[in-house]
């Protein structure tokens, strides 16, 4: 039995709550491991090949996985009794690279409630409504609606939407002495 596989906080967090799934999914992030974080996590135990996918839809943990964390396998007798074949196997899984991103990036799209994040209901799709309405948006509007601070909302105006997605914003002085932005 190897128990010198070097897991990071975050690697065994999420190898623990596939253990304990019935059928050793890997469902569960922690809530402030998000986008690249979880390619990495994932990458991670890919290569490590504590985890495999079936297709592109599922990925769950391996014998080897549950060896990581100490504990039996659920299923024994999907272990190969050749060592040299179950050396094969584990490097096998672990150049399994196209497909792990595929795996990856399904899973990172998945928030918490389990609902795919389009890009209809994200904070920037929220951001640009605001500012294309005919009255646009003060900065404490936005901070309100996204729950960022004012200096997050007017560095989110110079990268992303200005840099990043070419968008002229303006802005005038309302009447109540608040500035008002829209998209030109």
């Amino acid at each position: 039995m190897t128990t010198n596989i070097k897991l990071t906080d975050t690697q065994r967090q999420v190898l623990e709550h596939a253990a304990d799934h019935p059928d050793g999914l890997v469902t569960w992030f922690p809530d402030n491991v998000k986008g690249g974080a979880r390619t990495k996590v994932i990458d991670g135990l890919f290569n490590k090949a504590l985890i495999t996918s079936i297709g592109i839809h599922e990925c769950f943990i391996t014998p080897k996985g549950y060896e990581a964390l100490r504990r039996a396998d659920p299923l024994p007798g999907s272990n190969t009794t050749d060592p040299h074949a179950a050396d094969a196997v584990a490097v096998a899984e672990a150049t399994r690279a196209p497909e792990s991103q595929d795996v990856a990036q399904r899973l990172i799209k998945v928030g918490v409630e389990g609902k795919p994040r389009t890009r209809d209901n994200s904070k920037q799709a929220t951001v640009i409504q605001m500012l294309q309405r005919p009255s646009g948006a003060t900065i404490n509007e936005i901070c309100e609606a996204t729950e960022w601070q004012s200096h997050t909302v007017r560095g989110f105006f110079a990268g992303a939407l200005k840099k990043k997605l070419g968008l002229s914003i303006t802005s005038f002085k309302d009447t109540g002495a608040s500035h008002v932005y829209r998209v030109a």
